[in-house]
């Protein structure tokens, strides 16, 4: 019996591949014999690059670049030698996680650090990057990664703007010219798993900006501001990518990397079970054990469970969902694909108890899981 085990991360308790580990030692202990199938998975949100380096062995750089606030910080960035391809995790140089909750105010955070990253890259030889967006503190529409690539951003005196999304309101001059030329040959492709434009009700501000400090009048603000933005790229670019899906994708960077780097933005979970070579293994298995931190009707929208669900439904595979909490309208995950799901917890337990004994409680439920799917099968 071949089973794969492709979860998601369990936030703040298990990165995806410890948690495709503990699954697997679970269900070795009810099936001895069993052959596991590991693929750690993401959607494109944190996480996801350690994911992309375990599935493929990529190997993990570090970089010296500027966190959301300016202030020197240690990023990770994959290097996939024989593709040629850097994985570039946003969070990792403009991550909310990093912040404190008094530091999180969207109106003055940046995204250069990501720009950092991406000389790093090119420094490399890379030919493509795979970006992952999602978990930003930034809502700066990219601003902040073109400065570091060379763009200039000049107010009506021609001095640079001030870091973050509300000084694009000053904004009044668009230089593009000192642009690394390297980027021109340069293939992107983002992951998102959100479709929201860059303004609006359903823009970058309204939507994620309160996650990240912004008051109403801040999200005002905010919005004002990228739009302003939005018009002076579009007069030197000579098109307008505001409105395209996934433009509002971490605080505006789906805009900036459609429309200045020219990328292609996928959902994040299609490009991570691509790059791990998902589809091989689905072929050889029996089974699919999947999960994250919650299932609920949100997961819909592209989480890695209903990822997963949806390819292994097209070979008639049946998945298992192991989640640490199931939410409102889970149910309809069961239309996607999902067999059946389960939540860890054992008996009625805080997060805080629950978090330390996330390794312990996949081990438990894949053992149980296991031992039943054998005495059904004939």
């Amino acid at each position: 019996m071949h089973i794969l085990f492709c979860p998601d991360s369990f936030k703040d308790a298990l990165s995806a591949e410890d948690a495709a580990h503990a699954m697997s030692r679970g269900a070795v202990r009810a099936a001895p014999h069993c052959h596991s199938l590991i693929c750690p998975l993401a959607d494109g949100g944190e996480g996801s690059l350690d994911a992309l380096i375990a599935a493929t062995g990529a190997q993990r750089h570090q970089q010296t670049v500027e966190d959301a606030l300016g202030r020197p910080c240690e990023a990770a960035w994959g290097w996939h030698a024989d593709q040629r391809t850097a994985f570039i995790e946003l969070a990792e140089a403009s991550g909310l996680q990093a912040l404190a909750d008094h530091e999180r105010d969207a109106r003055y955070t940046s995204t250069y650090g990501v720009g950092q990253l991406f000389l790093a890259a090119l420094d490399h030889g890379a030919e493509k990057v795979l970006l992952l967006l999602g978990g930003s503190a930034t809502n700066d529409g990219g601003a902040g990664m073109l400065r570091a690539l060379g763009a200039e951003l000049l107010d009506a005196h021609g001095q640079p703007l001030a870091p973050g999304g509300a000084a694009l309101a000053d904004l009044a001059t668009l230089h593009l010219e000192g642009l690394d030329p390297r980027l021109a040959s340069l293939k992107v492709e983002a992951a998102v798993d959100v479709d929201n434009p860059l303004l609006g009700e359903r823009g970058a501000s309204a939507i994620f900006g309160p996650q990240k400090g912004a008051s109403p009048g801040d999200v005002k603000q905010l919005d004002h501001a990228l739009g302003h933005f939005a018009d002076l790229a579009a007069q030197v670019l000579g098109h307008d990518d505001r409105d395209r899906p996934g433009a509002g994708a971490a605080g505006g960077m789906g805009f900036a990397a459609q429309a200045f780097l020219g990328a292609t933005l996928k959902p994040g979970i299609e490009l991570l079970m691509q790059q791990a070579g998902f589809a091989t293994l689905l072929e050889q298995a029996d089974l699919v054990i999947t999960g994250e931190g919650r299932l609920d009707g949100q997961s819909l929208a592209g989480k890695t469970p209903i990822g997963v669900a949806r390819a292994a439904a097209q070979r008639q595979t049946p998945v298992i969902v192991l989640a640490g909490s199931l939410g409102d309208g889970w149910q309809a995950c069961l239309q996607e694909g999902v067999t059946a799901a389960f939540a860890l917890a054992d008996g009625p337990m805080a997060l805080s108890d629950a978090l330390p004994r996330t390794a312990e409680l996949l081990e438990a439920r894949c053992e149980s899981l296991i031992r039943l799917w054998q005495a059904s099968r004939p």
